[in-house]
Protein backbone atom coordinates (compact mmCIF):
# COMPACT_ATOMS: atom_id res chain seq x y z
CA UNK A 1 0.00 0.00 0.00
CA UNK A 2 2.66 2.40 -0.22
CA UNK A 3 3.65 2.74 3.45
CA UNK A 4 6.51 0.69 5.15
CA UNK A 5 5.90 -1.13 8.40
CA UNK A 6 8.79 -2.47 10.93
CA UNK A 7 7.75 -6.10 11.74
CA UNK A 8 8.87 -6.33 15.13
CA UNK A 9 6.01 -4.07 16.91
CA UNK A 10 3.44 -5.93 14.52
CA UNK A 11 3.91 -9.09 15.48
CA UNK A 12 4.12 -8.73 18.85
CA UNK A 13 0.86 -6.93 18.84
CA UNK A 14 -0.36 -10.22 16.94
CA UNK A 15 0.77 -12.34 19.47
CA UNK A 16 -0.48 -10.73 22.70
CA UNK A 17 -4.39 -10.48 20.15
CA UNK A 18 -3.78 -14.26 19.83
CA UNK A 19 -3.21 -15.01 23.21
CA UNK A 20 -6.07 -12.91 24.45
CA UNK A 21 -8.40 -14.45 22.03
CA UNK A 22 -7.04 -18.43 23.86
CA UNK A 23 -7.77 -16.82 27.39
CA UNK A 24 -4.25 -16.79 28.78
CA UNK A 25 -3.84 -14.55 31.41
CA UNK A 26 -1.27 -11.80 30.69
CA UNK A 27 1.82 -10.97 32.69
CA UNK A 28 1.07 -9.70 36.63
CA UNK A 29 2.78 -6.27 37.14
CA UNK A 30 2.89 -3.88 39.80
CA UNK A 31 1.59 -1.06 37.42
CA UNK A 32 -1.84 -1.41 35.94
CA UNK A 33 -0.64 -1.47 32.39
CA UNK A 34 -1.84 -3.13 28.87
CA UNK A 35 0.30 -5.77 27.15
CA UNK A 36 -0.83 -4.62 24.09
CA UNK A 37 0.82 -1.33 24.57
CA UNK A 38 3.48 -1.80 26.59
CA UNK A 39 4.92 -4.88 23.63
CA UNK A 40 4.01 -2.37 20.35
CA UNK A 41 4.71 1.56 21.31
CA UNK A 42 4.44 2.01 24.99
CA UNK A 43 7.88 1.30 26.09
CA UNK A 44 10.13 2.71 22.80
CA UNK A 45 8.21 5.50 22.80
CA UNK A 46 8.95 5.96 26.85
CA UNK A 47 12.41 5.25 25.96
CA UNK A 48 12.55 7.94 23.28
CA UNK A 49 11.60 10.21 25.47
CA UNK A 50 13.47 9.64 27.99
CA UNK A 51 16.40 9.49 26.68
CA UNK A 52 15.53 13.16 25.21
CA UNK A 53 15.01 14.64 28.01
CA UNK A 54 18.94 15.85 29.15
CA UNK A 55 19.46 16.79 25.65
CA UNK A 56 20.57 19.59 24.15
CA UNK A 57 17.37 19.41 22.03
CA UNK A 58 19.39 17.58 18.83
CA UNK A 59 18.28 14.12 19.98
CA UNK A 60 15.27 12.73 17.23
CA UNK A 61 12.00 11.54 19.55
CA UNK A 62 10.43 10.78 16.75
CA UNK A 63 11.10 9.57 12.45
CA UNK A 64 12.18 10.04 10.50
CA UNK A 65 10.51 8.31 7.10
CA UNK A 66 12.86 6.56 4.97
CA UNK A 67 13.18 4.96 1.33
CA UNK A 68 13.46 2.01 -0.67
CA UNK A 69 16.11 1.75 -3.25
CA UNK A 70 13.80 0.57 -5.86
CA UNK A 71 9.71 1.04 -6.23
CA UNK A 72 9.25 -1.94 -8.31
CA UNK A 73 11.70 -4.56 -6.82
CA UNK A 74 12.79 -2.91 -3.43
CA UNK A 75 15.34 -4.63 -1.83
CA UNK A 76 17.42 -1.94 1.29
CA UNK A 77 15.65 0.70 3.20
CA UNK A 78 17.78 4.05 3.78
CA UNK A 79 16.33 6.00 6.52
CA UNK A 80 16.21 9.66 4.93
CA UNK A 81 18.02 11.70 8.80
CA UNK A 82 19.37 10.77 11.72
CA UNK A 83 17.29 7.86 13.54
CA UNK A 84 15.46 8.22 16.70
CA UNK A 85 14.29 4.93 18.34
CA UNK A 86 11.07 5.27 16.61
CA UNK A 87 11.14 6.04 13.04
CA UNK A 88 8.25 6.09 10.84
CA UNK A 89 8.42 2.10 9.73
CA UNK A 90 8.43 1.32 13.69
CA UNK A 91 5.25 3.99 14.06
CA UNK A 92 3.00 1.76 11.44
CA UNK A 93 4.60 -1.38 12.49
CA UNK A 94 2.85 -0.08 16.19
CA UNK A 95 -0.46 1.00 14.98
CA UNK A 96 -0.83 -1.89 13.13
CA UNK A 97 0.59 -4.35 15.95
CA UNK A 98 -2.16 -2.56 18.16
CA UNK A 99 -5.35 -2.67 15.78
CA UNK A 100 -4.56 -6.15 14.25
CA UNK A 101 -3.84 -7.10 17.81
CA UNK A 102 -7.20 -5.99 19.36
CA UNK A 103 -8.83 -7.41 16.48
CA UNK A 104 -7.57 -10.81 16.89
CA UNK A 105 -8.46 -10.94 20.46
CA UNK A 106 -11.92 -10.26 19.75
CA UNK A 107 -12.72 -12.46 16.67
CA UNK A 108 -9.75 -14.87 16.14
CA UNK A 109 -8.79 -15.04 12.10
CA UNK A 110 -6.19 -17.13 10.37
CA UNK A 111 -3.41 -15.27 10.00
CA UNK A 112 -2.58 -15.12 6.33
CA UNK A 113 -6.59 -13.52 6.04
CA UNK A 114 -5.86 -11.03 8.25
CA UNK A 115 -2.93 -9.74 6.91
CA UNK A 116 -3.97 -9.86 3.36
CA UNK A 117 -7.12 -8.03 3.87
CA UNK A 118 -5.26 -5.42 5.86
CA UNK A 119 -2.89 -4.24 3.32
CA UNK A 120 -4.78 -6.01 0.23
CA UNK A 121 -1.83 -7.78 -0.39
CA UNK A 122 -2.46 -9.16 -4.42
CA UNK A 123 -5.44 -6.95 -4.80
CA UNK A 124 -5.15 -5.88 -8.48
CA UNK A 125 -8.54 -4.22 -8.13
CA UNK A 126 -8.91 -0.19 -7.98
CA UNK A 127 -11.91 -0.60 -5.80
CA UNK A 128 -11.22 1.13 -2.70
CA UNK A 129 -8.59 1.85 -0.02
CA UNK A 130 -7.16 -0.93 1.91
CA UNK A 131 -7.74 -0.81 5.61
CA UNK A 132 -3.93 0.13 6.26
CA UNK A 133 -4.34 3.41 4.60
CA UNK A 134 -6.37 4.36 7.80
CA UNK A 135 -4.35 3.46 10.48
CA UNK A 136 -3.71 6.88 11.76
CA UNK A 137 -7.46 7.30 11.92
CA UNK A 138 -8.24 4.19 13.15
CA UNK A 139 -5.08 4.09 15.85
CA UNK A 140 -6.42 7.87 17.08
CA UNK A 141 -9.95 6.04 17.73
CA UNK A 142 -9.23 3.30 19.33
CA UNK A 143 -6.61 4.57 21.69
CA UNK A 144 -6.65 8.36 21.98
CA UNK A 145 -3.64 10.23 23.24
CA UNK A 146 -5.16 10.35 27.15
CA UNK A 147 -4.85 6.27 26.61
CA UNK A 148 -1.98 6.72 24.92
CA UNK A 149 -0.56 9.36 28.23
CA UNK A 150 -1.28 6.63 30.79
CA UNK A 151 -0.02 3.41 29.11
CA UNK A 152 3.50 5.13 28.77
CA UNK A 153 3.09 6.36 32.05
CA UNK A 154 3.02 2.85 33.62
CA UNK A 155 5.17 1.35 31.58
CA UNK A 156 8.22 3.75 32.46
CA UNK A 157 6.97 2.65 36.12
CA UNK A 158 7.48 -0.81 34.91
CA UNK A 159 10.86 0.17 33.33
CA UNK A 160 12.23 1.89 36.96
CA UNK A 161 12.31 -1.90 37.73
CA UNK A 162 13.83 -3.67 35.39
CA UNK A 163 17.74 -3.98 35.28
CA UNK A 164 18.61 -2.59 32.26
CA UNK A 165 16.65 0.56 32.30
CA UNK A 166 16.54 1.11 35.80
CA UNK A 167 19.81 3.15 35.95
CA UNK A 168 17.91 5.89 33.26
CA UNK A 169 15.19 6.47 35.73
CA UNK A 170 17.32 6.66 38.94
CA UNK A 171 16.80 10.31 39.16
CA UNK A 172 13.71 10.88 37.78
CA UNK A 173 10.60 11.58 39.97
CA UNK A 174 6.65 10.65 39.31
CA UNK A 175 5.57 13.90 38.44
CA UNK A 176 8.64 13.77 35.75
CA UNK A 177 7.20 10.52 35.02
CA UNK A 178 3.57 11.58 34.18
CA UNK A 179 5.76 15.18 32.23
CA UNK A 180 7.75 12.54 30.15
CA UNK A 181 4.33 10.48 29.47
CA UNK A 182 2.26 13.32 28.71
CA UNK A 183 5.04 14.71 25.86
CA UNK A 184 5.33 11.24 24.37
CA UNK A 185 1.54 10.84 24.09
CA UNK A 186 1.14 14.56 22.60
CA UNK A 187 3.93 14.90 20.12
CA UNK A 188 3.27 11.18 18.76
CA UNK A 189 -0.09 11.88 18.22
CA UNK A 190 0.50 15.00 16.75
CA UNK A 191 2.64 13.44 14.25
CA UNK A 192 1.19 9.84 13.70
CA UNK A 193 -2.40 10.63 14.31
CA UNK A 194 -3.56 13.76 13.20
CA UNK A 195 -0.96 14.92 10.27
CA UNK A 196 -1.43 12.67 7.01
CA UNK A 197 0.98 10.37 6.12
CA UNK A 198 2.90 11.73 2.85
CA UNK A 199 4.97 9.67 0.16
CA UNK A 200 8.15 11.09 -0.10
CA UNK A 201 9.77 11.91 -3.44
CA UNK A 202 12.09 8.62 -3.53
CA UNK A 203 9.01 6.12 -2.81
CA UNK A 204 7.23 7.30 -6.18
CA UNK A 205 10.36 7.10 -7.80
CA UNK A 206 10.89 11.15 -8.54
CA UNK A 207 14.10 11.98 -11.11
CA UNK A 208 16.22 14.55 -9.26
CA UNK A 209 15.06 18.68 -9.42
CA UNK A 210 17.06 20.01 -12.21
CA UNK A 211 19.01 23.37 -11.43
CA UNK A 212 19.17 24.68 -8.01
CA UNK A 213 15.57 24.97 -5.97
CA UNK A 214 14.62 28.08 -4.55
CA UNK A 215 13.31 28.41 -0.97
CA UNK A 216 10.08 29.42 0.50
CA UNK A 217 10.22 32.26 3.47
CA UNK A 218 7.74 30.47 6.24
CA UNK A 219 4.84 30.53 7.18
CA UNK A 220 3.21 30.78 3.86
CA UNK A 221 0.16 32.69 3.62
CA UNK A 222 -2.25 30.85 1.32
CA UNK A 223 -2.73 26.92 -0.40
CA UNK A 224 -3.93 27.01 -4.12
CA UNK A 225 -6.25 23.96 -5.07
CA UNK A 226 -5.98 21.97 -8.14
CA UNK A 227 -6.97 19.23 -10.07
CA UNK A 228 -4.82 17.16 -12.40
CA UNK A 229 -7.08 17.09 -15.14
CA UNK A 230 -4.65 14.65 -16.90
CA UNK A 231 -4.35 12.24 -15.28
CA UNK A 232 -8.46 12.58 -15.64
CA UNK A 233 -9.03 9.19 -13.15
CA UNK A 234 -8.39 9.31 -9.82
CA UNK A 235 -5.60 6.83 -8.40
CA UNK A 236 -7.15 4.39 -5.76
CA UNK A 237 -3.57 1.90 -5.67
CA UNK A 238 -0.10 3.17 -4.59
CA UNK A 239 1.48 1.59 -7.93
CA UNK A 240 -1.46 4.09 -10.15
CA UNK A 241 -0.61 6.69 -8.32
CA UNK A 242 3.11 6.19 -8.56
CA UNK A 243 2.72 6.28 -11.64
CA UNK A 244 0.62 9.28 -12.15
CA UNK A 245 3.63 11.41 -10.48
CA UNK A 246 5.96 10.23 -12.48
CA UNK A 247 4.11 10.80 -15.84
CA UNK A 248 3.40 14.23 -14.67
CA UNK A 249 6.72 15.02 -13.33
CA UNK A 250 8.35 13.68 -17.18
CA UNK A 251 5.75 16.23 -18.33
CA UNK A 252 6.41 18.87 -16.64
CA UNK A 253 10.01 18.65 -16.83
CA UNK A 254 10.52 17.48 -20.75
CA UNK A 255 7.26 19.29 -21.99
CA UNK A 256 6.67 22.20 -20.05
CA UNK A 257 10.61 22.71 -18.87
CA UNK A 258 10.55 23.32 -15.64
CA UNK A 259 12.80 22.35 -13.11
CA UNK A 260 10.43 19.58 -11.37
CA UNK A 261 6.48 18.76 -11.24
CA UNK A 262 5.26 21.62 -10.56
CA UNK A 263 3.09 20.79 -7.29
CA UNK A 264 4.01 21.31 -3.94
CA UNK A 265 1.70 18.11 -2.65
CA UNK A 266 -0.43 15.62 -4.05
CA UNK A 267 -3.59 14.26 -3.36
CA UNK A 268 -4.40 10.13 -4.31
CA UNK A 269 -7.64 8.47 -3.80
CA UNK A 270 -5.53 5.62 -2.26
CA UNK A 271 -5.39 7.95 1.17
CA UNK A 272 -2.27 9.38 0.90
CA UNK A 273 -0.37 12.67 0.26
CA UNK A 274 2.61 12.78 -2.55
CA UNK A 275 5.21 14.84 -2.54
CA UNK A 276 6.15 17.22 -4.78
CA UNK A 277 7.89 20.29 -4.16
CA UNK A 278 7.47 19.93 -0.19
CA UNK A 279 7.41 22.03 2.14
CA UNK A 280 10.55 23.90 1.38
CA UNK A 281 10.72 24.62 -1.85
CA UNK A 282 9.36 27.13 -4.47
CA UNK A 283 7.30 25.09 -6.85
CA UNK A 284 5.19 26.17 -10.56
CA UNK A 285 1.91 25.63 -9.72
CA UNK A 286 0.07 29.18 -9.51
CA UNK A 287 1.49 31.62 -11.80
CA UNK A 288 2.90 34.72 -10.24
CA UNK A 289 1.93 32.66 -6.90
CA UNK A 290 4.31 30.36 -6.59
CA UNK A 291 6.39 31.83 -3.73
CA UNK A 292 3.41 33.00 -1.43
CA UNK A 293 1.81 29.81 -1.41
CA UNK A 294 1.54 25.95 -1.40
CA UNK A 295 -0.07 23.91 -4.46
CA UNK A 296 -1.99 20.85 -3.73
CA UNK A 297 -3.51 19.16 -6.82
CA UNK A 298 -5.79 16.09 -6.21
CA UNK A 299 -5.62 13.59 -8.92
CA UNK A 300 -8.42 13.32 -11.61
CA UNK A 301 -10.44 15.24 -13.44
CA UNK A 302 -12.89 16.82 -10.97
CA UNK A 303 -15.39 19.18 -13.34
CA UNK A 304 -18.17 16.64 -12.41
CA UNK A 305 -17.47 14.31 -9.71
CA UNK A 306 -16.49 15.00 -6.33
CA UNK A 307 -13.00 13.13 -4.71
CA UNK A 308 -14.25 10.40 -2.19
CA UNK A 309 -15.12 12.08 1.01
CA UNK A 310 -11.96 10.87 2.71
CA UNK A 311 -9.68 12.43 -0.08
CA UNK A 312 -11.06 15.76 0.25
CA UNK A 313 -11.16 15.16 3.92
CA UNK A 314 -6.75 14.37 4.07
CA UNK A 315 -6.47 17.69 3.06
CA UNK A 316 -9.52 19.55 4.75
CA UNK A 317 -8.91 17.91 7.81
CA UNK A 318 -5.60 16.83 8.34
CA UNK A 319 -2.73 18.70 6.03
CA UNK A 320 -3.79 22.55 6.46
CA UNK A 321 -4.60 22.12 10.09
CA UNK A 322 -1.22 20.33 10.70
CA UNK A 323 0.34 22.55 8.32
CA UNK A 324 -0.96 25.53 10.50
CA UNK A 325 0.26 23.71 13.85
CA UNK A 326 4.20 23.58 12.39
CA UNK A 327 4.19 26.40 11.54
CA UNK A 328 4.63 26.10 7.75
CA UNK A 329 1.19 27.97 6.92
CA UNK A 330 -0.36 31.40 8.73
CA UNK A 331 -3.21 30.10 11.38
CA UNK A 332 -5.45 32.94 9.12
CA UNK A 333 -4.01 31.57 5.82
CA UNK A 334 -5.91 32.13 2.21
CA UNK A 335 -7.43 29.37 0.33
CA UNK A 336 -8.05 29.68 -3.24
CA UNK A 337 -8.78 27.54 -6.35
CA UNK A 338 -6.27 27.84 -9.36
CA UNK A 339 -9.19 29.65 -11.57
CA UNK A 340 -9.07 32.63 -9.03
CA UNK A 341 -5.62 33.12 -9.88
CA UNK A 342 -5.76 32.44 -13.65
CA UNK A 343 -7.69 31.65 -16.98
CA UNK A 344 -8.27 28.10 -16.11
CA UNK A 345 -11.10 26.34 -15.78
CA UNK A 346 -8.82 24.31 -12.52
CA UNK A 347 -9.98 22.64 -9.99
CA UNK A 348 -12.80 21.84 -11.76
CA UNK A 349 -16.69 23.17 -11.49
CA UNK A 350 -17.40 20.33 -8.53
CA UNK A 351 -14.39 20.94 -6.86
CA UNK A 352 -14.07 24.12 -6.82
CA UNK A 353 -17.77 24.31 -5.19
CA UNK A 354 -16.68 22.08 -2.63
CA UNK A 355 -13.72 24.28 -1.63
CA UNK A 356 -15.52 27.59 -1.35
CA UNK A 357 -16.89 25.94 2.01
CA UNK A 358 -13.52 25.05 3.57
CA UNK A 359 -11.84 26.86 6.13
CA UNK A 360 -10.15 30.03 4.96
CA UNK A 361 -11.84 30.20 1.37
CA UNK A 362 -11.80 33.67 -0.34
Amino acid sequence: DGSTVALGPLLAGLEVGLKRAAGQPAPTVEAPIDPLYAVTIAEVLGTSFLLARDGDGSRATLGPGGCWDDVDDPQNYTLLGPPSPIPDAIANGAMDGVLLGARLAQAPTPLADLLRGYYRTGNSTEEGRPPSSYRRRDFGVLTGPGKLEEEVAAMLRVLRVLPPTRELLEDVGPEEVVAIARQAARDFTEVYVECPAIVPRCMWGARPYRGTPRPLTLPLGSVYIHHTSTPSAPCRTFAACARDMRAMQRFHQDTRGWDDIGYSFVVGSDGYLYQGRGWHWVGAHTKGYNSKGYGVSYIGDFSDALPDPDTIALVRDELLPCAVRAGRLHRNYTLRGHRQMGHTDCPGNSLFREIETWHGFK
